[in-house]
């Protein structure tokens, strides 16, 4: 009798504990956020999340309000899509908001690099070296002649007309746009290992094009990576192109490189220096990767895709780049040198800055995340102040609560290539509910988490488009086909990717 009393309470006591644990007995304290928490225990919303972050979190808006909690996959989330609540949350201390231990799981699951906190600060200093100021002069050159190499190289003096080519545009764009950035990030082929430098350009063309078919084939199955969701076929494809990103990006092959950017060589000496194996500064470079190639090749397939949608955007934005061309002595016709974009030239084109801020606002969509580590407050604009439990998490998803706003960007969803500029150059201001608003557009994040590379992510879309309008005759195959649909899957990994890609037509122009 005894035995089963006994058997009775330690099962009673684990099935409580399990129920805890499925987060069966949370409740909402007082000045707390609405709490949602959903049907299904442990899993609570993390199947809608999934399907359709966004649509899911304007139904929860406007169910709860600009502040609410749910439950997805076994954590709390608390969502604020408040964005006069931004600047408390972006800015708060790392004592009460962390985003470096979520990051850090992250990267591991699915770049299989172990993050350590300590170096963190001098990495993000590097960053800053280098992807800004004097260091992003010295980028931007080297990715212009890498573009030059990759869209240029076949251009001649002559006066015949050339061929119209027909490709996709988000292939097209990706690609060419991946590879100058890999090139001035990670290096050339050294003369020394080729018999010549036309030998070595060559090869350059030919991995690179390799790098980026494998780089794309990660890039498609990285949203499920990054939730958990991969099947075992996809899972060994993942692993494959870890090892096989970790092979050609390591520490013996880079060694064998000639230019590499000083962002790569410093980081690596560093971690080198502080006794981080081969082994994972092989996947420190893949990781960096990723985060500097992810995202401009598809923001760029929309800037020029928006621009041949909209004629008065590109003959604005084609008109600017023209412009600033002749000021410094350059015009694009046969017989010229090859056009030269400096970092200072792109400094004075204001639509093409704004266009590109547009695009952004349509198409970039990341999720802000910071685990809160201690109960802290947080005050609404409407005054009602509310209390983060620690444990949970806190989030923001800019894209819905700021970008498609109309009260702060009238007509959300048009194009509207000079939305950010003034007439006379200078940057609008944007407000919600009549007060000036910090935060109006959020695609490379805010505060800690901020995008180190923005800048120079930023320069390499306009070095891009600038060479395509100057450089080549544009049109869409079908100029009636409407922009494609963003793929929903892809919420919160930065720039959205169409559902399909749109065939276009390009053609030198003499």
């Amino acid at each position: 009798m005894a035995f089963w009393a006994a058997f009775l309470c330690t099962l009673m006591v684990l099935l409580l504990g399990g129920l805890y644990l499925l987060g069966a007995f949370r409740r909402r304290r007082p000045n707390e956020p609405p709490l949602d928490k959903g049907i299904v225990p442990w899993l609570g919303y993390a199947l809608d999340f999934r399907k359709d972050s966004s649509a899911f979190l304007s139904k929860m808006q406007r169910k709860h309000g600009d502040i609410f909690t749910v439950l997805i996959g076994g954590y709390y989330f608390t969502f604020v899509l408040d964005p006069f609540c931004f600047g408390a949350i972006v800015k708060e201390s790392r004592s009460k908001l962390d985003f470096v231990t979520f990051a850090a799981k992250l990267v591991l699951q699915v770049f299989g690099y172990k993050s350590e906190k300590t170096v963190n600060s001098t990495i993000h200093a590097f960053s800053t070296k280098h992807l800004m100021g004097d260091g992003l002069s010295l980028l931007t050159q080297a990715t212009m002649d890498n573009f030059q190499k990759l869209m240029l190289f076949k251009l001649s003096s002559g006066e015949e007309k050339r061929p119209w080519q027909e490709a996709g545009l988000f292939h097209y764009c990706y690609n060419i746009v991946f590879r100058a950035g890999y090139l001035a990030l990670y290096g050339t082929e050294s003369y020394q290992t080729t018999d010549n430098k036309e030998k070595a350009h060559e090869q350059d063309l030919v991995h690179s094009n390799q790098l980026f078919t494998e780089f794309r084939k990660y890039d498609r199955l990285f949203p499920r990576l990054a939730y958990g969701m991969l099947l075992p076929k996809d899972k060994a494809e993942a692993e494959r192109l870890k090892r096989f990103f970790w092979d050609a990006l390591s520490v013996s092959k880079s060694c064998q490189k000639d230019n590499v950017s000083r962002w790569i060589s410093e980081q690596d000496q560093f971690l080198a220096g502080i006794g981080v194996p081969d082994y994972m500064r092989d996947r420190f470079k893949f990781m960096m990767l990723w985060a500097s190639q992810g995202n401009t090749g598809p923001t760029a397939f929309w800037l020029l895709l928006y621009l041949m949608k909209h004629p008065e955007a590109m003959e604005a934005v084609k008109g600017e780049v023209e412009k600033v061309l002749r000021e410094y002595g350059q015009e694009v016709k046969p017989g010229s040198p090859t056009v030269n974009i400096t970092r200072d030239m792109l400094d004075h084109t204001p639509f093409l800055d704004s266009a590109v801020e547009e695009t952004l606002r349509l198409v970039a969509a990341p999720i802000l995340i910071r685990s809160v580590l201690q109960d802290m407050s947080l005050k609404a604009s409407g005054g009602t102040e509310y209390t983060l439990r620690k444990g949970d998490r806190v989030a923001l998803f800019p894209h819905l609560s700021v970008q498609m706003n109309p009260e702060i960007h009238p007509e959300p969803h048009k194009f509207k290539y000079d939305r950010f500029v003034n007439p006379d150059g200078t940057r609008k201001d944007f407000y919600k509910n009549g007060k000036r608003l910090k935060y109006f557009n959020m695609p490379w994040g805010a505060g800690v988490s901020i995008c180190p590379g923005r800048f120079f992510a930023t320069a390499e879309i306009k070095l891009f488009v600038a060479l395509m309008l100057t450089h080549y005759d544009l049109e869409l195959v079908n100029d009636k086909e409407e922009v494609p649909a963003i793929d929903s899957s892809r919420w919160g990994f930065g720039t959205m990717q169409p559902v399909h890609d749109v065939q276009f037509r390009y053609r030198q122009r003499v």
